[in-house]
């Protein structure tokens, strides 16, 4: 049987910034974004904030009320925070080797194979914690099970600076009681079908029978009746499984909710038109598959690959494709909060052409984008847009490429 850990960084964001100012850390902080895109949104909050009722997503003048005017506000430093990140995943890798990232404060580990070293999966959960907090300056929440979702479960259910384990002799009470909501993978949407069909705890989900459940939420009915039973089974993976993915991407948190298909075709020409930028810039003639990646307005994800009729670094057939994707793999639960667009499997070596292929097109494409590249490089990345994006004046105006900020809570969190 496996052992999984799910490690939880208590207020990442927030702990950091009061690691690095100890002056505010026992006053309410709020570390907020950007104010011209999301209006100063609150990203993280500290314990004290928290107490006063601030919640993640609250627009920084209501938090700041919430707190009697007292709020400290702290500009997000993603930079900062990815450093501190590494360094906490160099003392994950003294456990395990198979670390999976699950955004920039949580990780999951498979510490199977360190058991015989370190002993069970609570001993190495507590030693885990007990490094972060004396080497590190941080809290961290950790859940033992047998599956990630279990794992991740646990992680959430003391807060902070805590160790929760998940067994099979006492899931049931401890999982079975839980909202449904509750559940990784479980949205606003989802709880609102499960709960209209008197579904409310993780328990009755679990004993509800599978036809009832693809018959509300077509395959996804029998994923989440799979996670409920803790039959999870997919592997975390390994360091070098993800150092070995080679790609060329762009994602973006939008400023807006994406409300219809206008609004993403919007969106996913100005990544794609990064993406092929991008891959000429590093010398990448041609990539063979575009990954699409999808976050609703609740943070949950979805992502879909597929492979383009020819390799390509044409932002037309990567733009063309991923919408595609998109059509195939969103059910429009939810707005759409973000998107992300990379190439893989590039070519190596000479191309075997097909009979259809025209040379003479492929050659005024690539002479094209050519003369973009330098009237970029010359006047700025906005100086050519596709019309497309002329829709929207504030996405308009957005240098995706120049900027290239990878949003700090990736874009693969959850997947559904």
């Amino acid at each position: 049987m496996r052992t999984i850990l799910h490690s939880d960084l208590n207020n990442f964001y927030a702990s950091v910034e009061c690691l690095r100012n100890p002056e505010i850390k026992d006053k309410p902080v709020a570390v907020v974004g950007n104010k011209e895109d999301r209006h100063g949104i609150v990203l993280a909050k500290n314990i004290t904030a928290k107490n006063f009722g601030v919640k993640t997503g609250d627009v920084y003048w209501e938090a700041k009320q919430k707190c009697g005017g007292e709020l400290i506000e702290v500009q997000a430093d993603f930079l900062t925070y990815l450093n501190v990140s590494k360094e906490v995943r160099k003392i994950y890798e003294d456990y395990s080797e198979r670390i999976e990232a699950y955004g920039i404060d949580e990780c999951w580990l498979d510490v199977t194979s360190g058991i015989k070293h370190f002993g069970g999966g609570k001993e190495i959960a507590e030693r885990i914690r007990e490094r972060i907090k004396k080497e590190i300056g941080l809290t961290v929440s950790i859940g033992v099970s047998w599956n990630k979702i279990f794992a991740k479960l646990g992680s959430d259910m003391k807060k902070p600076d805590a160790v929760t384990e998940i067994t099979k002799e006492n899931y049931r009470e401890k999982v079975w009681t839980l909202p449904v909501e509750d559940l990784l993978y479980v949205g606003s949407a989802t709880k609102r079908k499960l709960n209209g069909i008197g579904i409310k705890t993780i328990g009755q989900l679990a004993q509800t029978d599978i036809k009832i459940l693809t018959d509300l939420l077509g395959k996804w009915g029998n994923y989440i009746h799979t996670f409920a039973n803790g039959k999870d089974e997919s592997p975390v993976i390994t360091v070098n499984e993800e150092a070995s993915i080679k790609s060329i991407g762009n994602s973006l948190t939008v400023y807006r909710d994406l409300k219809n298909e206008d609004d993403v075709e919007m969106v996913i020409w100005l990544l794609s038109d990064s993406v092929a930028s991008r891959m000429r810039e590093a010398g990448i003639s041609r990539a063979r598959t575009v990954q699409l990646y999808i976050r609703d307005n609740n943070l949950f994800g979805y992502r879909k690959q597929g492979k383009l009729l020819r390799p390509t670094n044409n932002m037309k057939d990567i733009a063309k494709l991923a919408f595609k994707l998109f059509k195939e793999v969103y059910p429009w639960n939810d707005y759409v909060r973000g998107l992300g667009i990379s190439v893989t499997d590039f070519l190596t070596g000479n191309e075997q052409l097909d009979l259809f292929t025209d040379l003479a097109d492929d050659e005024k494409q690539n002479r094209l984008d050519g003369a973009i590249d330098k009237l970029r490089q010359k006047y700025g990345n906005n100086i050519i847009q596709s019309a497309v994006v002329y829709k929207d004046s504030k996405l308009r105006n957005l240098d995706i490429k120049g900027e290239h900020v990878i949003h700090p809570y990736s874009f693969l969190k959850s997947d559904k």
